[in-house]
């Protein structure tokens, strides 16, 4: 095999493995960023119902990213021992059921609390993601892959507007329409981690559309790449300071 047919069958594995992986990966990252940021739609509601102000509100809204950020690492070195297909459902499930755990908030600190919860539940997703994705595409193939994957934001945006917004007109089962909001958009979370578990492989070896031979093309290539780049090891605070 020559150079040039090696290259040509190795970016049409890569692109069936991007079509493979980035649609789904796509859809859960949308209802992610939709479950973190759907809190700005229900505050036209919230705000009213539970005598919140805007201050108490923006620092609701705002713990969110400091559970977020606590839990992201830790989330990772879990993924790495456990396994990413486990470990993503594991995620997914948590959010799902902190998202809809919305619906109990009462007062500023039950907000709080329960913003902060929903943060630490959702933390290891898109860290987790990123992780997922060096096992399957090299460093140069990884930007635009990563790209594709992250213009769920973009989407989110378009399609949660309407949504969220109509689902705020939702009343019943003595639940206001802000309530709904959390529990339909928090449910297809917990879903489709049930869907995780049945479709996302944990790695290229574990893939069922891989033979033998793409299997092991993939792990030489990440092995390659691993050898080529030796690990650093560090402080904590060297790690902050770059």
């Amino acid at each position: 095999m020559t150079i040039e047919s090696e290259a040509s069958d190795g970016a049409g594995l890569m692109r069936r493995n991007a079509l493979r992986l980035i649609p789904f990966l796509f859809v859960i990252y949308t209802i992610a960023y939709l479950d973190r940021v759907n809190v700005g739609f229900a505050q036209l509601q919230m705000k009213t119902a539970l005598h919140l102000g805007d201050k108490a509100f923006g620092l609701g809204a705002g713990i969110f990213f400091l559970g977020y950020f606590c839990f992201e690492v830790p989330s990772n070195l879990i993924l790495e021992r456990v396994g990413a297909r486990t470990w993503i459902a594991r995620i997914m499930i948590t959010w799902g059921i902190a998202a809809i755990a919305m619906i109990f908030t009462r007062d500023a600190r039950s907000f709080y609390i329960l913003r902060f919860l929903l943060g630490i539940a959702e933390a290891g997703f898109f860290p987790g993601i990123i992780l997922y994705l060096t096992y399957w595409f090299s460093a140069s193939e990884r930007a635009r892959i990563i790209s594709l994957f992250m213009t769920a934001t973009a989407i989110a945006n378009v399609i949660g507007s309407p949504i969220s917004g109509a689902l705020l007109g939702v009343h019943g089962w003595g639940l206001m329409g802000w309530q709904w909001l959390f529990i339909l958009e928090g449910l297809p979370a917990i879903v489709l981690a049930f869907v995780v578990l049945a479709y996302l492989p944990d790695g290229p070896a574990h893939a069922s559309w891989l033979n033998a031979s793409e299997k092991n093309w993939i792990a030489d290539r990440t092995r390659q790449e691993k050898d080529s780049h030796p690990d650093r090891h560090g402080t904590l605070a060297k790690a902050v300071k770059n």
